[in-house]
């Protein structure tokens, strides 16, 4: 297979575990205040922590600005999106 190559304008900060912003994000799959899922040009990004909230978000420019106790942010492909949705689905409707 050939290698992944992503656009160039993902960027993020994050400021003393409390406050990230986050520049290239091309769609908010899931939020709430304890996990974050974003689909961003650099794959899919995943955020754990605690009372995780929107402080901006502007979609068009593909911008969130975000706040709380961030644990972890761990990256993963694209394609695990789809899985990642079904699991939220599939605990919510058992």
């Amino acid at each position: 297979m050939g290698e992944i190559q992503y656009a160039k304008n993902h960027r993020l900060s994050l400021d003393n575990r409390k406050k990230a912003t986050i520049y290239g994000i091309t769609r908010v799959e899931s939020f709430d205040t304890d996990v974050v899922v974003l689909v961003t040009e650099a794959g899919v990004l995943t955020i754990k922590g605690d009372d995780l909230h929107v402080i901006r978000l502007d979609v068009d420019k593909g911008e969130l600005e975000m706040a709380g106790t961030i644990d972890s942010m761990v990256y993963s492909e694209n394609h695990n999106v789809k899985k990642t949705a079904a699991g939220i689905l599939g605990r919510m409707f058992k």
